[in-house]
Parts: structure tokens; sequence; C-alpha cells
């Protein structure tokens, strides 16, 4: 008993005739004949009543009555994997940085899931080496991210640059000065973000390559929060320039003459291939940010 032998029970019963299911089906009448006989013998009864005008036996009409749901199920569940196997319908975890996932992804997300319903999205919001972790333990499909550290097995693709400015309270001594150079941040306190923040190791790294300089700091662990305490004169900072906007009351932006601190972000994946709805987003995705 398959699928095409009850659609063709179900096609006898509407037209009351062989003839006509097969034609129906685009099938020989002996097609249809041999596919009744099979089904009848496996099941151990007479289905039909031949004579001019077929009807359904009483096993034949309780056989009928139950296996309409059958074909609809399985007619849905064809349609499911159809979808499935194309990239409209599935399941996946995206993992994504700050400030992109505050800023850059939610409309190109609800882009695609407007013309993917049917695509279920989780998002990881965490640092770089969180999510490489996810991705090496097989927890995320792919993450939109900073550059991982050299020897992870991941694949990276490149996509934009995030750009770096200096935020300033609109009272500090740097506000007047038309050029700044990284020297100048000398004897001034700057904010820091944590320790595993890529954006704080990216700017250790400039100081070391540019130093020794002189420079007081203070670590906030949130970059949302960070905004808030340069207001408040807490001290300077270098931040992405997206999450200053709109720019935070009382401050001042600049940019850094002779260094630069922006990072490369782009998408990581493992070396493996990302199911069809992961590798649907991660194309569109990609084509998305590589405009920007």
């Amino acid at each position: 008993m398959d699928l095409k032998t009850l659609k063709t029970l179900h096609a006898i019963v509407r037209h009351g005739s062989f003839h006509q299911a097969a034609e129906e089906l685009s099938y020989a009448q002996s097609t249809v004949t041999m596919q009744i006989q099979r089904l009848e013998a496996d099941l151990g009864v007479r289905l039909f009543e031949r004579g001019k005008k077929v009807r359904l036996t009483e096993a034949g009409m309780l056989f009928h009555e139950q296996s309409l749901d059958i074909v609809r199920r399985m007619e849905r569940l064809q349609s499911s994997l159809v979808e499935l196997q194309n990239g409209e319908a599935g399941k996946l975890r995206l993992g994504v940085t700050e400030p992109t996932a505050s800023r850059r992804l939610p409309q190109l997300l609800m882009d695609f899931m407007n013309r993917h319903p049917k695509v279920e999205v989780s998002l990881e919001i965490a640092s770089t080496p969180l999510l490489v972790n996810g991705l090496r333990r097989g927890e995320l499909d792919f993450a939109l991210c900073s550059a991982p550290e050299s020897g992870e097995e991941l694949y990276f693709h490149p996509l934009f640059q995030e750009k770096f400015v200096l935020l300033l309270p609109e009272n500090h001594p740097m506000t007047g000065l038309e050029r700044i150079k990284l020297a100048d941040l000398e004897g001034h306190r700057l904010l820091i973000t944590a320790a595993t923040c890529p954006y704080r190791k990216r700017l250790e790294r400039v100081l070391q390559d540019n130093g020794p300089l002189s420079i007081e700091t203070m670590e906030i662990g949130s970059m949302t929060a960070l905004r808030q305490y340069v207001a408040h004169g807490f001290g300077i900072a270098l931040v992405p320039l997206t999450v200053l906007e709109p720019l935070p009351e009382g401050t001042r932006i600049r940019e850094l003459e002779d260094v630069s601190i922006d990072m490369l972000m782009g998408l990581a994946s493992r070396t493996a291939p990302l199911s069809p709805a992961a590798a649907r987003l991660y194309e569109n995705l990609r084509q998305a940010l590589e405009r920007i």
C-alpha cells in the first residue's frame, strides 16, 4: 500500500470508473486495475463491486473513509519535506555580536522571515570567542561576528569594517582640538569593555603597537552602558559609530587621525555544509551586508 495507490482508489471513487480514474491520473487502465488488485490482496478484502458503475463494498467504504486523512497527512508531509530540502522551512540558530545584533541585523532578519515564514530563527547574542565555541560544539549554524583568532578550524567570510570613533563628554578638553591623534589620549581616562571583548583586544593591540602611552583605564562591561558613562564625564571611549545613533546627550564624537581601531566583521561557520534554511539565510545576509 502506497500513496499513489490510495490516490488511485480515491479517483475511482470520485468517477465511479476505473477508466476515468486512469484518464485523470494519466495511467493505463491496466495499471489502475493492477494497483487495486494488489491493494485488495494486501488487505485480504474486496474493496469494489465491479459492474457498469463500480461501487465500494462495505470494507471499501471503511477503507476509503479512513484513507482520506492518511492521504492528506502524507501530502502535507511531502510538502514539508520539500520545503525543508529547499530551505523554505526549518530551524536554525544564528550567533551575532553587538552592536550588529541591535543595529544592523533586526531589519535584515525581519525581511528574511517575512519572505520565509516557515523558517524558525533563534539568536545567540554574545562575544566572538563565545560564538566560536558555540560553532565548534555544533550549537550554532553560523555566526555574524569579528574574525576568529587564527588557528580556529572555521571558515570566515569578511563583509564590512566596523568603524570606531572617539566618544567624548561635551566639555572635554579634546573637543576643542581640530585633529586628534592617539598620543593625545595620554593622561586621560579611557573607558574600556570587558577583557574578553574583541573590541578591547583590538584596542589593546593598537595601544601596544603605538606605545608606550600612559593611559588610565576603567572597565565598563557593557558597550551600551559605556556611552552613558562617557556622557556623565567618567572618561572617553573608542566605540563603534553605529552605537552612537542617536548620539547620547552631552557627548561629542571625533576621529583618530593616525591609527585605525576599525574591526573586520563577517560570517563565521564550520567547514561542514549548512542546512538548506541556514544556507539560505547565510546567503541573504552575505549579499545585504557586503553592500555596506
